[in-house]
């Protein structure tokens, strides 16, 4: 298994943590993408908190959406994840190209003020929908922000994706640490110290740390109990049927538009860059009487 994630407790149950490691997952998103390193970097941390969140999930058909809208060049985000592992997600702008900060790619300055959102769809009447202001635009440091204010979990989430001189990923992933609302003060002093001295994700990806060791840097003196693993991978839906059901669903002066054009019509998915072209007789055929 290349991808995957890490689910475990520590602490007698009092906290619960997930690790992944999406060097696939990220290299097949900027491959998609055709992304510039500061997007990769962003977009695959959005991949990874999106993975990590879509495997907390408990219905077999539920999805997380997470969406950024920033002021920055980059302008946003949207990566959509379910409970099997699958994710999904792109860009609103590819190629970005900032001035490194403190010698590290400046996500925080392409994505800058915005909004954090996060859509649950559990099968519910309606999504439940949270959303905060963006702290850092660095995503780690807001995801944490998010939890502590939308849903009263205090949270430390760590992320990372490490570049390549020729612009491939070379490693990526992330944890999310919880704790349950009977935590001692003890175990959180604790969980804080390890905090405070913990290297970087990817100093701990780029070593050869597994998720698995990641935790265990991060939870040490915890008494850590591992759970479950979860293979995970870059998996877009689409499909041609799909798109001729959208198309179908215009109404009659919408394709009388697209047709009068007397163009073929290329329509491509935005999550993973796949297009799907379809003559004029085609559309004909799709275009409601």
């Amino acid at each position: 298994m290349s991808d995957y994630i890490v689910r475990a407790t520590a602490a007698n149950d009092a906290i619960r943590a997930f690790a992944i490691t999406s060097k696939d997952i990220v290299e097949e998103a900027r491959e998609r993408h055709n992304t510039s390193p500061i997007v990769t970097a962003a977009l695959g941390r959005m991949l990874s908190a999106g993975s990590m969140m879509g495997v907390m999930l408990k219905g077999e058909d539920d999805l997380v959406t997470l969406q950024i809208q920033g002021s920055g060049p980059m302008k946003g985000i949207t990566v959509t994840a379910n409970s099997k592992g699958e994710v999904k997600g792109f860009p609103n702008v590819s190629v970005v190209d900032l001035p490194p900060k403190n010698g590290k790619l400046d996500v925080g300055g392409a994505i800058d003020l915005g909004i954090m959102r996060v859509i649950k769809d559990m099968g519910l009447k309606e999504p439940y929908v949270g959303t905060v202001e963006l702290q850092t635009g660095e995503i780690a440091e807001d995801l944490t922000y998010y939890y502590a204010v939308s849903e009263q979990i205090p949270s430390s989430v760590g992320l990372g994706v490490l570049m390549n001189k020729d612009n491939t990923v070379n490693c990526a992933g992330g944890f999310i640490i919880q704790l349950m609302p009977f935590t001692s003060e003890e175990v959180i002093a604790k969980l804080e110290e390890n905090l405070q001295t913990l290297p970087s994700v990817t100093d701990m990806l780029s070593s050869g740390k597994t998720p698995e060791q990641m935790l265990e840097t991060v939870l040490v003196g915890l008494d850590i109990d591992f759970k479950e693993t979860y293979e995970v991978c870059y998996k877009c839906d689409c499909s041609r049927d799909r798109v001729i059901k959208s198309l179908a669903s215009l109404g009659k002066e919408d394709m009388d538009d697209i047709i009068s054009d007397g163009k073929p019509v290329e329509v491509r998915c935005q999550f993973c860059n796949e297009a799907y072209e379809f003559a004029i007789d085609e559309l004909k055929s799709f275009r409601k009487n």
